[in-house]
């Protein structure tokens, strides 16, 4: 059994969309630094329509957060899409995708800008966000209204971020053909560790978040 952030960003900052920048592996060092911290086993890197992968002393799962027609879709597995383009594909399009070349689909942050919980897609599991515990009770009745297991992601930016959400996998390893497959069969759980920081920075997130019109479900105290 591992335990492994299923979403994770190796810069601090949006911008340059679509490909990496010379600060993805000063990033995605200082994630695995806080992954350990936490106790992790591993982490996925899912970087918004493009993929980076680096060896940094800690199990790194490939990935990418696919920006689709109707939401945010994270692929992790063995052979993510290296790049995709902003709203270039349907949910289903990703899903397809994933499953031809071993990954699983995963449905992030699905009561936060997104409307691809209402796609037609055969979406492997939904995602409980590090960045939203007050949609995890309504996260967890969609996930059994779909039939489908909840996996946790952190959504980090920052190392202070990572594990505050993630994903207890049942598996005989981390490599990421094993990691899709154990997603796809059900054999995860998810979980969350909020601290007081991670409090904090999440009443800043849904201030932010709500400004901007992107919560889509109302607030459940946890």
């Amino acid at each position: 059994m591992y335990s492994v952030d299923l979403h994770t960003h190796s810069r601090f900052f949006h911008g340059w969309a679509g490909r990496p920048t010379r600060f993805d592996p000063v990033g995605l060092r200082l994630l695995a630094a806080g992954a350990r911290l936490r106790g992790l086993d591993g982490l996925a890197a899912t970087n918004h329509d493009y993929a980076y992968s680096a060896e940094v002393g800690l199990p790194t799962i490939p990935g990418i957060e696919v920006s689709t027609t109707e939401g945010h879709v994270v692929v992790v597995g063995e052979s993510p899409p290296r790049r995709t383009a902003l709203q270039g594909y349907t949910p289903a399009e990703v899903v397809d995708y994933a499953h031809d070349n071993g990954c699983a689909a995963i449905l992030a942050h699905p009561f936060r800008n997104s409307g691809a919980r209402d796609a037609d897609a055969d979406f492997d599991a939904v995602e409980i966000n590090g960045k939203n515990p007050e949609h995890i009770e309504a996260t967890k009745k969609l996930a059994r209204d779909l039939g489908l297991p909840l996996v946790g992601g952190s959504d980090a930016h920052y190392p202070v971020e990572v594990g505050r959400a993630y994903t207890r996998i049942d598996a005989d390893s981390l490599e990421p053909r094993a990691v899709a497959d154990a997603i796809r069969d059900g054999r995860v759980t998810a979980m969350t560790k909020f601290g007081p920081l991670d409090r904090l920075l999440n009443r800043a997130y849904t201030v932010s978040h709500s400004q901007k019109d992107w919560m889509d479900a109302e607030p459940v105290e946890n």
